[in-house]
């Protein structure tokens, strides 16, 4: 879990073990936290620690669907990792104890999947999401692969959870993150892309508030750029454990 804001910030993702994992047909339990449907929404409830300031994060989110979505499509040629939102439209519930916090708002759930690692496949990629006007969500994908042609997967979700595909504009550069990370931003030449607040800088990942124009809309929306040869760079992998504590 990611926090922003001053005074609230927080980060938490910890790698947990086999004995720390239970699941049914409507729950995901990993450690103190759990993940269950409850029918209407998906109820997160959390309990952990952040790094590397070890302070605690408890709470429970709520993310309401406005309609599920069975989109998937292939992010490399072969297939081997796949995409697919899974609420591109939701309404979220937060109530935090630990940090103290309330909020309601727009939300957005998706998945990942690979069955290998994801470096082999990519040299790096930027993703990118946007409410419209008309309540629906603007996703594009923007893929690099390490070999082969680059792969652009352009889809507006409707509410219900139905898609359409969209040409994608034009790639536009943005400016080099504070650990010098490349980014791009696929934005109509009349809404130039601008960097409105970087959320997360680190050596092979970047996540950033833009402003941009897609669909004939100026827009805000959330930005990241991955970098596959960073990530698996010896010294980036030395610092992981930093951030990414083991519990067995």
């Amino acid at each position: 879990m990611a926090l922003y804001g001053q005074g609230a910030g927080r980060w938490t993702m910890t790698e947990r073990g086999r004995r720390q994992l239970e699941r049914s047909a409507a729950e995901l339990q990993i450690g103190p936290s759990r993940l269950r449907w409850d029918g209407q929404a998906l109820v997160v409830d959390i309990d952990e620690i952040s790094v590397p300031l070890p302070r605690r994060v408890r709470g429970r989110v709520r993310l309401h669907p406005q309609g599920l979505c069975r989109y998937i499509a292939p992010l490399d040629a072969a297939g081997r990792h796949r995409w697919g939102p899974i609420a591109p439209c939701a309404r979220i519930e937060v109530e935090l104890d630990r940090p103290g916090l309330r909020w309601r708002g727009h939300a957005y759930m998706d998945s990942n999947e690979g069955d290998e690692p994801v470096d082999r496949a990519f040299r790096e990629w930027d993703w990118s999401r946007a409410s419209l006007r008309d309540g629906s969500t603007a996703v594009v994908y923007d893929v690099r692969p390490e070999s082969g042609a680059d792969r652009v997967i352009a889809q507006r979700f409707a509410a219900d959870g139905s898609s359409q595909a969209f040409a994608a504009p034009p790639r536009q550069t943005l400016p080099r993150s504070k650990w010098w990370l490349g980014r791009t931003m696929r934005s109509e030449y009349k809404v130039p892309a601008r960097v409105q607040q970087t959320l997360e800088d680190t050596p092979f990942y970047v996540r950033s508030v833009l402003s941009a124009g897609v669909l004939g809309e100026a827009v805000t929306a959330v930005h990241e750029t991955l970098d596959m040869p960073r990530l698996v760079s010896l010294p980036v992998q030395m610092m992981l454990p930093f951030r990414m504590p083991r519990r067995t």
